[in-house]
């Protein structure tokens, strides 16, 4: 059984290092066995500010990109979440792209790739609340944090693999185990 796993970059604004930290963790694990990995980059998705006019619990949009939003999220399996850290909490963008949507997150695994100056840990804790709120099965044994992210990415764009905490393994195994055991429950 394969598993669909969606890798969400959290930021949107200029001079962000979450895509090269995304490009750098798709590097690391495409070929896990029985897992397809697909990134969805939130400034690709401009996703309005709670745009729709009922509540997403009642799962009625109006909105095009809230649409489309709901049926990508619909049709993963679990979530890898790249996650800054603004302010001691998760950016904007992305505590909007999980408040857009309610039941398509529903049981469903996410793991945490956190990056700032203590490795996003604040962050981490913030969305390992939110998630578990809408179903969601939070896996915060196994996040992964990088340090420093201004020292973080090489001149040749590559990530200073010293700066990372965690074990990118551990948290790939962990995801696994979840997303397959919830799909194979009938989510």
């Amino acid at each position: 059984m394969s598993v669909k796993i969606g890798i969400i970059v959290s930021t949107t604004r200029p001079g962000r290092v979450g895509p090269y930290i995304a490009d750098w963790l798709l590097e690391k694990v495409k070929d896990t066995q029985g897992l397809d990995f697909e990134l969805l980059d939130l400034k690709e998705w401009d996703l309005p500010f709670l745009s729709e006019p009922k509540s997403a619990s009642t799962g009625e949009y109006t909105q095009e990109s809230t649409k489309k939003w709901s049926a990508k999220i619909a049709g993963l399996d679990g979530f890898v979440f790249v996650t800054a850290e603004y302010n001691n909490g998760p950016p904007a963008p992305l505590k909007n792209a999980i408040d857009t949507l309610y039941h398509e997150w529903d049981k469903k695994p996410v793991a945490f790739v956190g990056y700032g100056s203590y490795g996003a840990t604040r962050a981490v804790e913030q969305l390992v609340d939110t998630t578990a709120k809408i179903g969601m099965m939070p896996l915060s044994k196994t996040f992964v944090g990088l340090l420093n992210p201004w020292e973080l990415v090489t001149e040749e764009g590559k990530i200073n693999e010293e700066l990372v905490r965690g074990n990118v393994d551990g948290l790939v195994d962990n995801l696994k185990w979840w997303a397959e055991t919830l799909k194979a429950a009938g989510k």
